[in-house]
């Protein structure tokens, strides 16, 4: 018996009613509201608890490979479960698990910014705010696919991921223009991410959706944030 007919290919969400895609979109956002939230919530018990400065310190003192090695298998595994399982259960994990590792390797960059450049987080999240709005809209009102994208951003990525390992490796800072093009990169993360939602996600992916669309967001935040820092 053939594989296909025995295990029926999931419909893109864009093949379905318009009802249905309503839901799926819907859902995606609540979800990736949900996930910001539980992000910030993290993060203000961490600070509020005092956790967050013996955990910044801990962390600006090893190798920030160590660090980046383990969120890139986290982020991998999170991503995977979420896009490939059909189990909600495994989807949920991974969603939270990734939110959880998001907030953890947050916490030094947060701790500086508010020790040594206070108001500059909430300008970050401003900026960053207006941003995904903006791109979304774009995408939403085009309605169009912007799947050419995922070529430019795999190497976009390697070539940014290779920079930071250098970067920790001989000691070298990156400097604004590297923050700046991190920032694009990000841009054109959202884009493709919100034309996948509208365009190539299965109807019982919105947990996945949500994740990859939390991940572009926090990757504009992050590299905001360092930016505006730079310039204090």
């Amino acid at each position: 018996m053939n594989n296909t007919e025995s295990y029926p290919q999931p419909i893109p969400v864009i093949q379905l009613d318009e009802q249905s895609r309503g839901t799926f979109v819907s859902r995606t956002y609540t979800h990736l509201f949900c996930a910001i939230t539980a992000f910030t919530l993290i993060e203000v018990f961490l600070f509020k608890s005092g956790l967050a400065e013996p955990m910044a310190r801990a962390m600006l003192g090893v190798s920030w490979l160590f660090v980046l090695g383990g969120f890139v298998v986290v982020s991998w595994l999170a991503s995977r479960v979420a896009l490939t399982s059909t189990s909600m259960v495994s989807q949920y994990a991974a969603l939270a698990g990734f939110v959880l590792a998001e907030a953890i390797i947050f916490v030094p960059l947060l701790w500086i910014a508010n020790e040594f450049a206070p108001g500059v987080i909430t300008s970050a999240v401003a900026v960053t705010f207006m941003g995904f709005t903006g791109l979304s809209l774009v995408a939403f009102f085009t309605r169009k696919d912007f799947s050419f994208l995922r070529g430019i951003l795999c190497w976009g990525g390697i070539i940014a991921l290779v920079l930071i390992v250098a970067g920790a490796l001989f000691g070298f800072q990156l400097g604004t223009f590297f923050s700046v093009g991190m920032i694009a990169l990000a841009g054109g993360a959202i884009l493709y991410d919100t034309s996948n939602i509208l365009h190539h996600y299965p109807q019982d992916r919105y947990v996945g959706a949500a994740l990859q669309l939390f991940a572009s967001v926090a990757l504009m935040f992050w590299y905001v944030l360092q930016l505006l820092m730079s310039r204090r």
